[in-house]
């Protein structure tokens, strides 16, 4: 028999008490002592999951939607500043048990996961912010040690499910007219100098068209977040295979909707849009704007989320999350434009971001195969969030800050300068 012996702290004590209430069982004096028969008859049947990264866009619709089908749900969430400016969100469900901490935090994970059954790995620091050790520590070395963790614990999980992105890939697929379904290579710096965007086969090097990228796509990471979301993924990936725990990736495309922080100018290419806007400044785009992203709605992808865990046909899987559309970043702008009804011209000023693929749209195929279907498409999800940020008080401009520190970082380029 699985032997099990849970951290005695406040959040275990709590959420035991929670369970206690709901199954009418006598209080014990001292639950940590108390057998690992009892222990398992105590939670037999129960649905519990830990959503870390909770408070924030994906996480917290991921909990209400748990809750909303009849789970016990446990948020772990630090509030990164950057992203919860203003402390603890009004939205986080009252139905779920909220715990403020790092995953980074070996005690605070170890707590956390006391009495889990699933966890939803939601956890990341993300978009182009110019700190690379913090990447590294919260994506790779926090997914390594919460897996540590459930090993060395032994800790009855019955499945992980991580949030990886679409940024693992370095280039989305393209189609060659004399070679067919190609993987481009990531566009050199010196190209993109020359004001050259184009995406080229790599074996006859003619321009190619954007297609839906597989899973079996090469990945690697080309920017140092899509660098740790490989980290992530294979981490979780290789480590399920080791220890006999299913495991799946959800590669999400750009996510979008109510929620999505108004403060990151980092991340999130709509709120940036929409924060310039609402501040009488123009939408910045890198490149030309023809760079094309596949957008889904988050209602949408906490739905993945909960069909990766009811469903073992992806255990095991890397699997993409999208629309299988494409629409450019130009073409946001002016939607946003328009429906807010500020129009003014977004701004090119001939900058790039190594690294940055030019076109992606989400192979679908794996998961549509389960039965998902995404629900919202842009139009609905781009008045639905808007509805959203028109609610909300003194939005500003972060952006116009951030983008000048990327520049100064060597984030962000100039076509012609090298």
């Amino acid at each position: 028999m699985l032997m099990i012996v849970p951290p005695c702290s406040a959040y275990a004590m709590n959420y035991l008490g929670q369970i206690r209430a709901a199954i009418s069982l006598p209080r014990q004096r001292n639950f940590c002592r108390s057998s690992s028969r009892a222990k398992e008859r105590l939670y037999k049947g129960m649905k519990r999951a830990l959503v870390t990264g909770g408070a924030g866009l994906i996480g917290s619709h991921v909990a209400d939607l748990l809750v909303r089908e009849g789970w016990r749900v446990r948020i772990l969430d630090n509030l990164e500043p950057n992203t919860h400016k203003r402390g603890r969100p009004a939205w986080i469900n009252r139905d779920a048990e909220f715990v403020q901490g790092d995953v980074r935090d070996r005690a605070t994970i170890e707590n956390a996961l006391f009495g889990t059954d699933i966890v939803f790995h939601q956890a990341a620091y993300g978009g182009y912010m110019p700190e690379m050790a913090k990447y590294v520590e919260v994506n790779s070395l926090g997914t390594a040690q919460m897996l540590e963790v459930i090993r060395e614990k032994n800790f009855p999980i019955k499945k992980v499910i991580v949030a990886s992105s679409q940024a693992v890939y370095s280039e989305g697929a393209g189609e060659c007219p004399k070679h067919g379904l190609v993987f481009p290579r990531v566009r050199p710096v010196e190209q993109l100098q020359r004001g050259d965007w184009s995406v080229r086969c790599p074996i006859c090097n003619e321009p190619t068209r954007s297609v839906p990228t597989p899973e079996h796509a090469p990945v690697g990471g080309e920017t140092v977040y899509g660098l740790t979301k490989v980290d992530q993924e294979k981490l979780v990936l290789l480590w399920g295979k080791q220890v006999g725990i299913p495991t799946v990736a959800l590669r999400y495309s750009c996510t979008y909707g109510p929620r999505q922080s108004i403060f990151n100018p980092y991340t999130g290419v709509i709120a940036i849009f929409c924060t310039r806007l609402l501040n009488s400044l123009p939408p910045v785009l890198y490149e030309d704007g023809e760079q094309t992203r596949d957008f889904s709605f988050v209602e949408d992808v906490a739905r993945a989320n909960l069909l990766a865990a009811t469903t073992d046909v992806l255990d095991g899987l890397p699997v993409n999350v999208g629309s299988e559309k494409g629409v450019t970043v130009r073409e946001i702008a002016q939607r946003v434009s328009d429906a807010l009804g500020i129009r003014i011209a977004p701004e090119i000023n001939g900058e790039f971001r190594p690294g940055e693929m030019r076109h992606l749209i989400s192979g679908t195929d794996t998961i549509r195969a389960v039965g998902y279907v995404p629900q919202v498409d842009l139009r609905e999800g781009l008045d639905r969030y808007l509805d959203w940020i028109r609610s909300q008080s003194d939005v500003r401009d972060y952006f116009s800050e951030a983008a000048e520190n990327l520049r100064n970082k060597g984030i962000v380029h100039r076509v012609g300068i090298s």
